[in-house]
C-alpha cells in the first residue's frame, strides 16, 4: 500500500556541482524536494521506489545499488541508489538525480529501487504499473523524478507555447490535492508536445495512489528556464 509520495522535477541542474555558479538558481526547488523527501522518510516505509523520466535505453528496473554519473554535464561525480555494492545497469539521468537527492538527505529509512519509465507510456499502462507497485510492500512509499512542460517561454528548450502554463497549472493543481484522477486526465499527446518529462512518472503515482487517501501539499511551483519544475508531497 503507498503510505507517502514526493514529486520532484529532475534536471541535472538541481545538483550544485552540475550547475555551478548558477546554483544559487535552483536554492528554492532544492530545499523544497529536501522537505518532500523527509516526509517519505517520516513515513517509515518497507520499501521506496525512485520512479523517473528514461530514453529507451534506460527504462526498465533498477536494483538498489545502481550507479549513475554526472559526467555527461561535465562533472566528475558518482551517485549510488542506496546503499550496497554496485548493480546493474548506469541509472538514466533522472534516476541519478533522485539518488542525489536520497544521498544528500541521507536516506536509511528503507531499501531503494528504481524504475525508468517512457514519455510514450500509455496512461493506463502508467496506472497499473502503479497498482503494482503500490501492492509489492505492505507499506510502499514513491518518489516521482520529472518534470513539467518545457515550453513555458521563448528561450525554454521546446521554446514558448501558449498551452504549456495551463498544462502546467493542471499538474500542479493535482499534485497539490493528491487527486489521482486529476493526474490520470492529463493529455499524453499534449504532454509529449509540450515535453513534460513528468506525466508518464505521475500517472504512475496516480495509480500506486488509487484508494491511499493521502494528503497532497504542493511545495514549488516555478519556471525558472522556462521548463516546469513541481514540488510536491503526500501523506
Amino acid at each position: 500500500m503507498l503510505v507517502a509520495a514526493a514529486v520532484c522535477p529532475c534536471p541535472p541542474l538541481l545538483v550544485p556541482e552540475v550547475a555551478g555558479g548558477a546554483a544559487h538558481e535552483m536554492d528554492d526547488a532544492r530545499a523544497a524536494c529536501y522537505d518532500a523527501v523527509a516526509v517519505l522518510a517520516a513515513a517509515r516505509p518497507d520499501r521506496l521506489v525512485v520512479v523517473g523520466a528514461a530514453e529507451p535505453a534506460g527504462r526498465g528496473r533498477y536494483p538498489q545499488g545502481a550507479t549513475g554519473s554526472f559526467r555527461p554535464f561535465g562533472v566528475d561525480l558518482e551517485v549510488r541508489l542506496g546503499e550496497g555494492p554496485p548493480a546493474g545497469h548506469p541509472l538514466p539521468p533522472s534516476l541519478a538525480v533522485g539518488a542525489w537527492l536520497l544521498e544528500r538527505t541521507r536516506w536509511s529509512a528503507a531499501p531503494v529501487e528504481g524504475l525508468g519509465v517512457g514519455e510514450p507510456l500509455p496512461r493506463e499502462r502508467c496506472a497499473r504499473t502503479g497498482r503494482e507497485l503500490a501492492a509489492s510492500a505492505e507499506r510502499v512509499a514513491l518518489l516521482a523524478m520529472g518534470d513539467g512542460s518545457a515550453c513555458r517561454t521563448i528561450k525554454a528548450p521546446g521554446y514558448f507555447d501558449e498551452r504549456a502554463p495551463a498544462f502546467d497549472a493542471d499538474a500542479a493543481r493535482a499534485l497539490g490535492a493528491a487527486d489521482p484522477a486529476g493526474l490520470l486526465a492529463l493529455d499524453e499527446e499534449l504532454a509529449y508536445e509540450l515535453k513534460a518529462s513528468g506525466r508518464a512518472c505521475w500517472q504512475v503515482l496516480a495509480g500506486a495512489a488509487e484508494g491511499a487517501g493521502l494528503q497532497g501539499r504542493l511545495l514549488y511551483d516555478q519556471a525558472p528556464y522556462g521548463v516546469g519544475y513541481l514540488v510536491a508531497s503526500w501523506s
